[in-house]
């Protein structure tokens, strides 16, 4: 199990618990195992492991996911390396930086 851990407390993933209808999508296409089952319903293990490629959202049928693919935590370490910075998931309203 992939227990990396990204920049805390950043994530934009929000999950409505009483969307959800248990079909597992989430689970099986999340890359660092965000996800559980919990009884019938899938559950957040880790939301600080999410790095926000946005595939639980694309695959949610009941749109009970929410991420904003691209803008966080992912691309701030890629620009951070890039720019030879500390990754920032706070833009201060340069849409350039992620």
């Amino acid at each position: 199990m992939n227990t990396q851990k990204y920049l805390k407390n950043v994530v934009t993933l929000e999950y409505d618990p009483s969307l959800c209808i248990g079909c597992r999508l989430c689970i099986e296409v999340c890359p660092h195992n965000v996800f559980r089952m919990s009884g019938k319903k899938a559950e957040v293990i880790d939301r600080d492991r999410c790095i926000e490629c946005g595939a639980c959202e694309i695959n949610c049928v009941t749109g009970a996911l929410k991420v904003n693919q691209g803008v966080g935590c992912a691309a701030a370490v890629i620009s951070g390396f890039l720019k030879g910075g500390e990754p920032s998931c706070d833009c201060g309203g340069d849409s350039s930086c992620c």
